[in-house]
């Protein structure tokens, strides 16, 4: 039986088999349009730590998907894979979030061939502060999961676009239009 949530609530500690452990500690927010990004650092594949600060200068899309090696999720990181040289030319950096832990996501990255990093967030706290953790169904079941979003941070660390409850076709041509308007 799931946990019983009030809306705006959300428990200490929640297990979903399909999502994994969600650890609730940071606080919610919902990062604003034409302010500073929220910071971040997370464990990427390649071995490496890769941070919002470390990127100054590049302009980054920050994509989160629910899970590795789902149709939509392996379509979405097929698009951003297929538009790589694109987003080069604007000098944006393409990195994908879930929660999958690190040995998902080399696997997944392996098997795709994408040329671009996939942040493990398996905690959720970069989830958390990009307000993408939210309540979802699944035969019957409620749990938390991560809403398809993507975000576009400038040189600068300044949020410029987000879009939420992504549709995947179509999605990435959209987001390379709004990098090539920066």
């Amino acid at each position: 039986m799931a946990p019983s949530l009030l809306p705006g609530s959300i428990p200490d500690k929640l297990h979903d088999p399909l999502q994994g452990a969600i650890n609730n500690k940071e606080p919610r927010m919902k990062p604003t349009i034409d302010e500073e990004s929220p910071p971040w650092s997370l464990p990427a594949t390649g071995n490496q730590t890769i941070s919002s600060a470390s990127l100054l200068g590049s302009t980054i899309v920050l994509y989160f998907y629910p899970r590795d090696s789902t149709p939509g999720c392996t379509s979405e990181a097929h698009d951003f894979r297929d538009s790589r040289q694109a987003f080069d030319a604007c000098n944006a950096v393409i990195l994908g979030v879930s929660q999958d832990n690190l040995k998902s996501h080399e696997k997944f990255k392996l098997k795709q061939e994408l040329n671009f990093e996939l942040l493990s967030d398996e905690q959720g706290k970069v989830c958390q502060r990009f307000d993408v953790i939210k309540l979802k169904k699944m035969y019957g079941r409620e749990f938390e999961g991560i809403e398809r979003s993507t975000f576009i941070i400038d040189k600068k660390g300044i949020l410029r676009h987000e879009w939420r409850k992504v549709k995947v076709k179509g999605h990435v041509a959209e987001v390379l239009a709004a990098v090539t308007d920066l």
